[in-house]
């Protein structure tokens, strides 16, 4: 079957700066992929194409060249299974997104799922950014008040006893029956101190801490894993691994006690399936999380994410971090996102 397809490059703008240990964001570059066939060019499926700065493998001065090529390979009449871009994860996602959304008639269905019908919420967790003890505070108490059960913290930027000052403000005010604390630290921890670190954080009883130390240290991970008092998801450590092969091996070596499932930097929903049902295999948990995607992303991951029995908060908060986001039916309230049939969508 013949497709045609257009990019349109699109500059989100946040709120507020998005702190990590890692950077700083102001903006962030998508490009939202149309694709349809020439028999009926009045139906389209759209997808997102989003690598992330300083983290996504196909993060590269010739990104939008390559995104380029893959397009007028789609015109040209190129064969999906033909392209070239397995190292490519972004585009991997938009390409397969807008496809799933083409096939299923071009209504922002990615999945036949009770989401999409407007039948079930999933759980989120409230994220906190980086700022200030005070203002990292605040932003929990906020987040909780509007009716967040589970709050996620990134840290390793500030100094890490303010952390812990901040950590034990907010448990004094909620215990952890009423608050789950998760933390993200973008592998801000330094090997020989991480282990010290993750005991004094055991008093704040936290649920769980994404990626400690860098990743890439597999040997040091595996130790971290096997000794830590508080559980352990993996995060970057995924980026650009194979679950076939280096992904396989990785799980099996580091045994974490849970992964964190990024579709849009993980290479799409097959490759995300495939790292499910490796954790699946070995008794490792896991949970989804969008990477700053815009709500065409957001909506793709969501719908993904409702395909499972969810239980826990998954991460996918993030729509309402951006002024200009895209117009959805995706509602975020009381610490759950659904989906509302009857509200429109605004992209083009």
């Amino acid at each position: 079957m013949s497709y045609s397809a257009t990019i349109t490059k699109h500059l989100l703008e946040f709120k507020i700066p998005a702190k990590t240990s890692r950077n700083t964001l102001a903006d962030k570059e998508v490009w939202i992929l149309t694709l349809n066939t020439l028999k009926q060019p009045d139906i389209f499926g759209v997808g997102e194409i989003s690598p992330l700065k300083g983290l996504s493998i196909d993060d590269t001065e010739d990104f939008e060249d390559k995104l380029e090529q893959v397009v007028d390979e789609i015109n040209n009449g190129e064969d999906f299974r033909e392209l070239n871009i397995e190292k490519l994860p972004a585009i991997q996602f938009g390409l397969e997104t807008a496809l799933l959304d083409l096939n299923n008639g071009g209504k922002r269905q990615i999945f036949n799922t009770p989401l999409y019908k407007g039948e079930l919420k999933l759980p989120i967790n409230g994220l906190v950014w980086m700022a200030s003890r005070e203002n990292m505070l605040a932003q929990a108490i906020a987040k909780i008040e509007a009716g967040f059960i589970c709050i996620k913290f990134k840290v390793g930027a500030l100094d890490f006893d303010e952390e812990c000052r901040m950590l034990e403000q907010l448990r004094k005010k909620y215990s952890a029956f009423k608050v789950e604390i998760r933390l993200d630290a973008n592998g801000a921890f330094l090997h020989s101190e991480a282990l010290e670190k993750l005991n004094e954080l055991k008093r704040f009883e936290v649920h769980s801490i994404e990626q400690p130390i860098k990743q890439k240290q597999w040997d040091v991970m595996e130790a971290l894993c096997a000794q830590t008092p508080i559980d352990i998801a993996l995060d970057e450590e995924l980026i650009g691994l194979n679950p076939n092969n280096e992904g396989k091996k990785m799980l099996k070596y580091i045994n974490p006690q849970y992964i964190i499932l990024k579709p849009g930097l993980l290479g799409g929903f097959t490759a995300t399936e495939k790292w499910i049902d490796l954790a699946q295999k070995s008794g490792i948990g896991w949970w989804v999380t969008s990477a700053l995607e815009s709500n065409i992303g957001l909506n793709a991951i969501t719908q993904f994410a409702s395909k499972y029995p969810i239980k826990m908060p998954q991460g996918l908060g993030t729509g309402q971090l951006y002024t200009n986001n895209f117009e959805s039916p995706l509602n975020m309230e009381n610490g759950f996102i659904s989906y509302l049939p009857n509200k429109s969508w605004c992209i083009f």
